[in-house]
Order: C-alpha cells, then sequence, then structure tokens
C-alpha cells in the first residue's frame, strides 16, 4: 500500500518538450500514417486483381471514414498502376437499393419515340474496373442484395433485370464487371454480418481496422503530431500555437482513453474539440486557454444529471456518509452511464453487510432482487470463494450474510465493487468499524489480489465532489487498485486537493493492504512475523465464529446447543 502522490494523478510530458517545440514546423501527415496494419491490408488488396474480392473495414461508418479510406485506396492503387491511371472509387450512399446498386432494363416508351429497351447503369458499373465503397449496415438493412452481389464479385457476371414484370421485353446480354468490394461498419455491424454470411470468413475476404488510439513514446509523437496536423487542415481548423495547447490536448485524449501513454486517433474525436476551442479562439490560432474554455464548456453543457445525483446525496436523499465510522458499510464507487446521455459520471454508493446466525450462505441481494448482471454475480462469487479460503475452516461458517447496493433502483453491473463488498462483509463478520471517509474500488480474485476497473477518474471526482461539498477534512480519500495508476488523468479541481493534502490517494495490490487502512486492523497474520500480538481481523473472525459452536454469545444459545434443544424437543 502507498499513498500516491499528485505527480502521479496525470501524464507527464517533459520528456517530450523538444518534440512538441517543433511542431509548428511539421508538415501535414500523409494519409495512413499509424495505421500500418490497415495500409498493410489495403495494399495488399490493392496489389492483384483476383482474390480476395472483398475488403472488411472496422471502423465507424461515416462519411469522414469513407473519404479516408478512398484516399488510402487511391493512394496505394496508384503504386500497381501506370501514372495516367486514376483509379475508380466510388462510395454508396446510406440508401442502397437494389436499383441503384445493379441498375435495371425500363421497357421502351409506348408513345413509340424510343423503341428499344432502356439501360439504367448501377454504382457496380460505375465502380468497374476500380472498387466500391459501402456500408455494412446498408447490406444488413437489404439483406436481399448480398446473394446477387457476391455472385457478381466472384464471379464477374452481372445478369440484367427487368425493372417490372408486368411486361414481357428483350434484356441485354449478360455483362462483365471487375469490382472490388470495401465493406465498413463497427465491429458489432460486422459482427452480425459474419453471422448472416460465413462464407465472409474465408479466402473470399481480407480484413482489416481503424485503430482508434496509438501507444505513446518518442517515435510515435512526431507522427502523431503529423497526423494532427493534417487533421486540422482536411477540417479547415485553425492551428494550435504552442507547445501547452498541445500538452493539454493530449492529456485530454489520455483521459478519453483512460491511460496515461496512450492517445486517440478518431478523427472526430479531434474535430468536435478543436472546433469547440476555435469557437472561443475566435477563428485564430488555439491556445491552451481556448482548449481549456472549450473542455468547461462542453462539461457544464451535460453536468444537469451528475449535479442532480450529487444534489440528492447533499440533501440527504441518498445517504453517503463521508466522516465517522460504521460496522459493515463502505462508500464503493460507481459509473453512472444513462442512456442518451453523452458521458458517463462517477457517483458513490453506500454498500453494507448485516450478518446473523444461519448456515454459512452469503446473499447478494442485487442478484436476488434480478438487479445485478451476471459479472457482478461473478465477482460476488470469487470474493466469497476467498473469504472461505482465508478463514480456513473444517466445518461449515454458522452465520449468514446479506450484502446489497443501498438506495439502487436499477441494474448494477461489474465486478469493481467486489473489494467494496469483501470489506463489507468482514467488518460485519469481525463486527470492526470502517472508516467512512475513504471510498473503495477494485475488483479481487479469488487469492485476494487486486485488478484494476475502469472509469477511474469518474469514480474518484464523484467522491471528491460529496466530500468537498461537505467540507474537506484533511483524510479522506479513495482506495483503488495499483494496476489503475496509469489510468489515472484527474480534473485539476482534485489534483488542487491532493497537492494541498486536503485528499488522498491509495493504490493497494491486495485486500491484506485494503482492509488495514479502513478498519485500522490487520487483515491477517504477517507470513514474516507469525509471532505477533497483534490481534487480526481473521483472529476476531475466528473467535466469534468458535463461540458460536460451543459457547453462547450475548446469552444465547450456541449453535449446537440450539440443534441439541431442537432435537430433545423432537
Amino acid at each position: 500500500m502507498q499513498e500516491e502522490s499528485w505527480r502521479t494523478m496525470l501524464p507527464d510530458y517533459s520528456a517530450y518538450q523538444s518534440v512538441l517545440e517543433q511542431y509548428t514546423t511539421q508538415s501535414p501527415a500523409p494519409t495512413g500514417i499509424l495505421q500500418d496494419r490497415l495500409c498493410d491490408a489495403v495494399r495488399r488488396f490493392t496489389a492483384v486483381n483476383i482474390q480476395p474480392r472483398v475488403l472488411r473495414i472496422t471502423a465507424p461508418d461515416n462519411q469522414i471514414y469513407r473519404h479516408y479510406m478512398i484516399d488510402l485506396l487511391r493512394h496505394f492503387d496508384r503504386i500497381h498502376r501506370t501514372p495516367t491511371d486514376e483509379p475508380t472509387v466510388v462510395i454508396a450512399g446510406d440508401n442502397v437499393t437494389e436499383v441503384n446498386l445493379f441498375g435495371a432494363v425500363y421497357p421502351p416508351l409506348e408513345d413509340g419515340k424510343i423503341t428499344k429497351p432502356q439501360v439504367k447503369h448501377g454504382l457496380l458499373h460505375q465502380a468497374h474496373n476500380g472498387y466500391l465503397v459501402l456500408s455494412v449496415a446498408s447490406i444488413l438493412a437489404n439483406p436481399s442484395l448480398w446473394p446477387r452481389l457476391k455472385a457478381v464479385l466472384m464471379n464477374g457476371q452481372l445478369d440484367w433485370q427487368p425493372i417490372t414484370q408486368k411486361k414481357l421485353y428483350p434484356l441485354p446480354a449478360t455483362e462483365t464487371l471487375n469490382v472490388k468490394l470495401v465493406l465498413i461498419g463497427d465491429r458489432f455491424l460486422m459482427a452480425e454480418l459474419e453471422n448472416a454470411e460465413p462464407d465472409i470468413l474465408s479466402g473470399f475476404s481480407m480484413y482489416a481496422e481503424f485503430e482508434q488510439d496509438l501507444r505513446l513514446n518518442q517515435e510515435s509523437l512526431p507522427k502523431y503530431l503529423a497526423y494532427l496536423k493534417s487533421v486540422i487542415r482536411n477540417a479547415n481548423l485553425p492551428d494550435i500555437a504552442d507547445p501547452e495547447a498541445l500538452k493539454l490536448l493530449m492529456r485530454t485524449g489520455a483521459r478519453h482513453e483512460e491511460d496515461q501513454y496512450r492517445l486517440p486517433l478518431c478523427p472526430i474525436w479531434h474535430q468536435s474539440l478543436l472546433c469547440e476551442a476555435a469557437i472561443e479562439s475566435q477563428g485564430g490560432p488555439i491556445h491552451a486557454e481556448h482548449l481549456k474554455q472549450a473542455l468547461k464548456a462542453k462539461e457544464y453543457r451535460s453536468s444537469y444529471l451528475p449535479e442532480r445525483a450529487i444534489e440528492d446525496i447533499h440533501h440527504g436523499q441518498v445517504i453517503i456518509n463521508c466522516q465517522g465510522q460504521e460496522v459493515g458499510q463502505v462508500n464503493g464507487l460507481t459509473v453512472v452511464e444513462m442512456p442518451g446521455h453523452p458521458t458517463a459520471y462517477g457517483e458513490p454508493a453506500r454498500i453494507s453487510c448485516v450478518v446473523h446466525f444461519g448456515d454459512g450462505d452469503i446473499s447478494d441481494v442485487e442478484r436476488k432482487a434480478e438487479l445485478a448482471g451476471n459479472i457482478h454475480a461473478k465477482g460476488m462469487m470469487i470474493m466469497q470463494a476467498f473469504i472461505s479460503a482465508a478463514l480456513d475452516l473444517d466445518q461449515p461458517l454458522p452465520f449468514a450474510a446479506s450484502i446489497v447496493f443501498e438506495q439502487s433502483y436499477s441494474e448494477v453491473d461489474g465486478d469493481s465493487a467486489s473489494l467494496a463488498e469483501l470489506c463489507s462483509l468482514v467488518s460485519a463478520l469481525a463486527q470492526q468499524p470502517i472508516n467512512q471517509q475513504i471510498a473503495v474500488t477494485g475488483a479481487v480474485d479469488q487469492f485476494g489480489r487486486v485488478q484494476a476497473v475502469g472509469g477511474i477518474n469518474e469514480k474518484i471526482e464523484g467522491f471528491y465532489k460529496v466530500c468537498a461539498f461537505r467540507g474537506l477534512t484533511g483524510k479522506q480519500g479513495v482506495i483503488l487498485p495499483k494496476t489503475n495508476r496509469s489510468n489515472l488523468c484527474l480534473s485539476d479541481e482534485v489534483l488542487d486537493a491532493i497537492q494541498q493534502g486536503n485528499f488522498h490517494i491509495w493504490t493497494v495490490e491486495s485486500v491484506d493492504e485494503a482492509l488495514p487502512l479502513l478498519t485500522n486492523k490487520a487483515f491477517r497474520r504477517d507470513k514474516h512475523n507469525e509471532e505477533s500480538e497483534e490481534t487480526t481481523l481473521l483472529d476476531v473472525i475466528a473467535e466469534r465464529i468458535a463461540h458460536a459452536h460451543h459457547g453462547h454469545e450475548e446469552g444465547r444459545p450456541g449453535l449446537f446447543t440450539k440443534m441439541r434443544n431442537w432435537l430433545g424437543h423432537n
């Protein structure tokens, strides 16, 4: 266990200062930079005029990504053609029908002016000897298109169809087409297509994807800055003026990716943020202050629901204690993802546990009420397995327990509360109070190791807001997995409080490190100090179990005495 310095709460870009200072002299990047796997797939796809005939690309399906693919196809296709040839790339719109895709034959006009059937060519004809870029959603919306499209791609032959079956008129001969198809769609839609058409996974097609982030290092940063230049140029936005603005942009990207060492590559994300910064700069060069104002404005617009949730806590409608001590109660941390709301936000939740005489069953109230998902149930079972192994009992636990998210009225999922649930159970079994000034998040495995969770920044900030409103005591803070340290990218307000010693972050690797912080008592004896006379939580629990089995507790008969008396009466 260790308390983290405020310097570890955000990315450190000081090692890249010299690279950032050269940004103004950086040239915009060519298409395909930072997308090596995608470029390799497109290069191979355009190299030969045989199989595969289809390139599946997992990427957001919108105009920006489609035009990116057009540039990439044209770039690599020119390598395999003569300099005078311009590759043909056709984009199908969102409304793809059989007629505009394959074309059709219209009957002669009845007035006699046109005596021959009229041929209307489709997108496939326009893409002859080139490429057709098509949305996966278009295929899924019109599944009847695929069998005919597949036949054209594999055989290179298109049989004409009449526009109407009400009249008989001659049709042109079968037309020979040489077309390669590029399918673009997100991962979910691509999976739907694969389920509907298993052949798409065979040698009939090739796969690639637009990578949405990159690992930051000395080699990748110059390429990222060049890519950023190209995004700004393509969107006709004002350029970034100084290294401090670049650092803030990178820091915002690290928070978006939940990783201090990664940056987003999504052009839409960059355009959205820089467009708002351009509003603040009134069309002039973008400085760090303009980015800060844009981020504050964006947060303000989406702050209604988070503020309402915190107000319910402030007004006592949702009970959260951030001072004092309680037995069997712990402040867990949750992330709320509300449908229709653009961002997730953090909100503390009170997790409680009560223990009574029973058969050793540990009830998950959320699961029994059908308000918990499968991952949450899995985390609960793992937590119970760890407790059973730690107690090392040679007979059933003489207690039953129930664990619940208090005042929760919607489904709870994920295993990020399993550490908090474990702490509340141990507290209730040992009757040892938990410090309410500290909130907990983290998943546990069957050996008590604490594992990383998601939404860590939002969780910390949600608990901080509650503490700050009621007054910071200087002893409040959050326990989180040590493996989440690289995910930290906190707001300036929280960073200032940590720097001043008014709020704290502790990282732990195991349950043995978390429980002493919460209860001021060791969980179990140190293997290297077995002779210590200090009483541990497991000692207290073992004594309570022994008392339940062999003696009386508060004047009540023990479990075996109860059973003997019951058998005697029967």
